[in-house]
């Protein structure tokens, strides 16, 4: 060893040396390297900017509905198919009749009763003379009763009558007082004898002829008994009671039908014609068919779906925007969107509803955006995805500087110009924002300035993303 050492000796100090020196070149060489720093920068320019609010969301028909078998019962019939286009009313398909409820086969004729009783009511006199007629009726009954119980407070006959019917019933008396003494010359003779029948049918017509002029006497000088007085008195209140009603029958018809009349004669209509339209499934509005699901020959039941219809004439697009963004948005404002399922192509439209009221979805609140797409094509199919653009605000002529060149430093937003080669922090407002650039509101930023984009992380928040949306 010690032999080594001093045959290697001059050439190990030499080696000693060269490290030495090469460990002090590289560490000052990195010591001086650390003062030195590559900023990356552009220049602030004026420009335009298109602040937009993005979200997804589905494509969907102005109008769709599901059309559903009400009864049970097999189909005879179906006239559309898919893709084919229909108008309101137009009847799909319908039900054979003898395999539907009894119900359903008698509206057809509760129908047809219906619909006259309503022509009847709409056209028709004859319920206005009737009533009329009964008016009268019921009036004169009513005078009639009035009389007769207005005749219980006077005498039943007048004087004359009385003194009258006195005289006839004193001849009557005498009269059969004749007939007794004829009558008593000839009652020994033999039965079929002529002169005893002819005195004792003389006696007899005279004792009738005067009972019956005494019961006429005692009834006009006699008063009415309980008992007539409350048939009368009864017999008025029924003629004023129909009466009553004549007269209200009269008032309600002497016009014409009322509206309530009417309405009750159109829902015995509507009520027959929807239990008819059970057996039948109709287009509720004008559209296009996009399912069918049965054919001829099926049995249905209540609940199951035969059609489905959309009204393809508008293509909306439903999407949900933060409440951070909301108030950004109004109605009329232009939007651009693309789909999933149609590559390379752009489509336009506009906004033409905005949510009054957010919902809470695992603690955000949205707002439901409605935008109709203005130049759709066959491509675009309801239930299709599409990424939706709002343009909420469009600014011309504007200092910009990048989002990503802005920090946020105690609460305030700043960017760093680069001046005499050194970073300057300056405080800005900024104002509406786009994707990648945001507008300069404040007037410490000007035209031409160098804006750094990659300040040293020990003067700003380090890793704070770069400030996005409007500013103060």
């Amino acid at each position: 060893m010690k032999n080594f050492w001093q045959k290697y000796k001059t050439a190990l100090i030499i080696l000693l040396v060269i490290v030495v020196a090469g460990g002090v070149f590289f560490l000052a060489r990195a010591k001086g390297g650390a003062n030195e720093v590559s900023y990356k920068t552009v220049k602030v320019e004026r420009g335009s900017l298109t602040a937009t609010v993005g979200a997804t969301g589905t494509a969907r028909s102005n109008q769709t509905a599901k059309l559903i078998w009400q009864t049970s019962g097999r189909v005879e019939a179906v006239h559309v198919q898919v893709g084919e286009s229909v108008s309101a009313g137009t009847v799909l398909a319908t039900l054979a009749p003898d395999s539907v409820a009894q119900n359903i086969i008698l509206a057809q004729a509760d129908l047809v009763n219906a619909q006259r009783a309503l022509d009847d009511l709409m056209n028709s006199s004859l319920q206005q003379a009737q009533a009329q007629m009964n008016l009268v009726a019921a009036e004169q009954a009513l005078d009639d009763a009035q009389e007769k119980v207005d005749a219980l407070q006077y005498k039943r006959a007048s004087q004359d009558t009385i003194d009258n019917t006195r005289a006839q019933l004193d001849l009557a008396e005498k009269q059969v007082t004749l007939a007794e003494q004829v009558y008593k010359r000839y009652q020994n003779r033999p039965d079929g004898d002529a002169k005893k029948a002819e005195a004792l049918l003389n006696l007899t017509n005279a004792r009738l002829q005067r009972d019956q002029l005494q019961a006429t006497l005692n009834w006009y000088l006699g008063t009415p008994d309980d008992l007539d007085i409350a048939e009368r008195e009864a017999k008025l209140a029924l003629a004023q009671a129909k009466y009553e009603d004549a007269k209200r029958e009269w008032e309600r018809v002497k016009d014409g039908p009322t509206e309530e009349d009417i309405a009750a004669a159109q829902a015995r209509v509507d009520a027959a014609q929807a239990a008819l339209n059970l057996a039948r499934l109709a287009a509720p509005f004008d559209g296009t068919i996009t399912f069918v699901n049965v054919k001829p020959g099926d049995e249905v039941s209540p609940g199951m779906v035969g059609f489905r219809m959309d009204d393809l004439s508008r293509l909306l697009v439903d999407v949900e925007i933060s409440e951070v963004d909301i108030n950004s948005v109004q109605v009329g404002q232009e939007v651009t969107m693309t789909f999933d399922a149609v590559l390379g192509k752009e489509y336009h439209g506009k906004v033409v509803e905005v949510g009054a009221v957010g919902e809470n979805a695992q603690g955000a609140v949205n707002f439901t955006v409605t935008v109709e797409i203005t130049d759709a094509d066959e491509s675009v199919k309801p239930g299709m995805t599409a990424a939706v653009n709002i343009v909420v605000k469009e600014v011309n002529d504007a200092i910009l500087v990048p989002n990503r060149a802005v920090r946020v430093v105690n609460g305030k937003r700043v960017v760093y110009l680069l001046k005499d080669g050194a970073p300057q922090m300056v405080e800005i407002r900024l104002g509406a924002s786009s994707d990648t650039m945001s507008v300069v509101v404040s007037n410490n930023i000007h035209e031409g300035d160098l804006v750094i984009l990659n300040p040293p992380t020990d003067m700003g928040n380090p890793g704070h993303p770069p400030f996005m949306g409007g500013g103060k």
